[in-house]
């Protein structure tokens, strides 16, 4: 580390304008917020966006924390010098499970989420609105049970998140190899507790909200369109901290490294989408097909829209190298991703949470601007409070000459 002139004690300053706008943003969400609640007609439509932005909030943070321990667990050089931001996300984490299960226990409450399931009288056979299949499905989707699920996996995934932190920051303050140790047993852990629990977390958070439909490649296809976004999300707070004049060790082979990963992962999520679709389509039983059916009917545009976006557009972007090396070009593809998955989003909620009476304003605009305003503060909050390299990483100085 002695050959290099950077000043490893570098903090970033949460000051300013981003600061502003962060706060903006979140005044912007909350008069949605208000505004859609205001009007009972908009209630679902209004919950079903708070469901859309905190599942995104919520998951990106957890993928943040994924991007972690594949790090340790891979003792992977390259990525040491940038672990910083991935890191903030995942000490956002606890913030965010709390957002998400606020806003899906007041869904139930209220019965604007779910309500496919948790409707009163589905699940009594004397009840005029009886449904047998919702009622086989019971001891698994009640109201206590499921939130049990959700508070257990998002408190599963926080202290993982919060403990790779905590070790960072004493590996920091004491140097060696201990807290690096303890963060790979950590990873490994993590690693085997979240393959298996996050596709049961999107079962239940997102594809119970049509209860009669169910899909085994459900669980792939969230955890593929979550870990995307994540690593967009990722190269978007870098490029935009080194066009900031920060972390001048930050060169175009780490960019390199980020642009493939959103290269491959864009066509898997391809892969997880079709595989989903084609089967369905094939086998053509209306049991299956009714949930496309909902998307071509009614949702045409977004249906499409989220093939653009998700797929073609980061494929031919990034397919030529000097264009994953580039910050301007990465900058919007991942810009484009991170709103094509919220369109992947919008388009896995909406029809079965508001059915045909769908709308595009100021509920949708105003609820997304509240979260990335949320998540820019929580975000860069956490990243203000370490120097922005681990100067005391064992592959740092692997990572500081790292070239392609």
């Amino acid at each position: 580390m002695g050959t290099h002139n950077y000043n490893f004690t570098e903090q970033f300053e949460f000051t300013g304008k981003p600061k502003m706008l962060s706060i903006i943003g979140i005044v912007i969400g909350l008069a949605a917020i208000g505004y859609g609640l205001s009007d009972h007609e908009l209630h679902e439509r209004t919950f079903a966006n708070l469901l859309l932005m905190a599942y995104y909030f919520a998951f990106v943070c957890m993928s943040g924390a994924f991007f972690l321990a594949l790090q340790y667990v891979a003792q992977a050089g390259w990525s040491a010098s940038i672990l910083r931001v991935p890191q903030a996300m995942a000490r956002t984490l606890p913030l965010a499970a709390v957002v998400l299960v606020l806003v899906i226990g007041a869904g139930l409450y209220s019965h604007n989420l779910y309500h496919h399931w948790n409707a009163p009288g589905l699940t009594d056979p004397s009840s005029e609105h009886y449904d047998k299949l919702i009622a086989g499905k019971s001891d698994f989707l009640n109201v206590p049970f499921f939130m049990f699920r959700e508070v257990l996996f998002l408190a599963i995934y926080s202290f993982f998140a919060v403990m790779f932190a905590k070790n960072s920051v004493n590996e920091d303050l004491e140097g060696g190899l201990n807290y690096y140790n303890k963060n790979f047993k950590y990873a490994v852990v993590f690693l085997a507790l979240y393959g298996f629990t996050t596709p049961i977390f999107a079962f239940d958070t997102i594809m119970s909200i049509e209860a009669h439909w169910f899909s085994t490649m459900f669980g792939w296809y969230n955890f593929a369109s979550m870990w995307v976004s994540c690593l967009a999300t990722i190269a978007v707070i870098l490029i935009l901290l080194k066009k900031s004049g920060y972390m001048p060790w930050l060169n175009n082979s780490h960019l390199h490294n980020l642009g493939q990963f959103i290269f491959g992962f864009s066509i898997f999520w391809t892969y997880t989408w079709f595989c989903q679709f084609l089967l369905i389509y094939y086998a053509n039983m209306p049991e299956e097909t009714v949930y496309f059916y909902k998307r071509l009917e009614y949702y045409k545009f977004w249906f499409y829209l989220n093939l653009l976006l998700n797929f073609l557009a980061p494929v031919f972007l990034l397919m030529d190298r000097d264009n994953k090396r580039s910050e301007n070009v990465l900058l919007i593809v991942s810009i484009i991703i991170i709103c094509g998955h919220w369109v992947d989003l919008y388009q896995m909620i909406m029809p079965g949470s508001v059915e045909s009476h769908n709308g595009f304003g100021f509920i949708e605009v105003g609820i997304a601007a509240g979260f990335v305003g949320l998540f820019t503060f929580a975000v860069l909050s956490a990243l203000s409070k370490q120097p922005l390299i681990a100067k005391n990483h064992p592959f740092l100085e692997e990572s500081l000459n790292h070239h392609l």
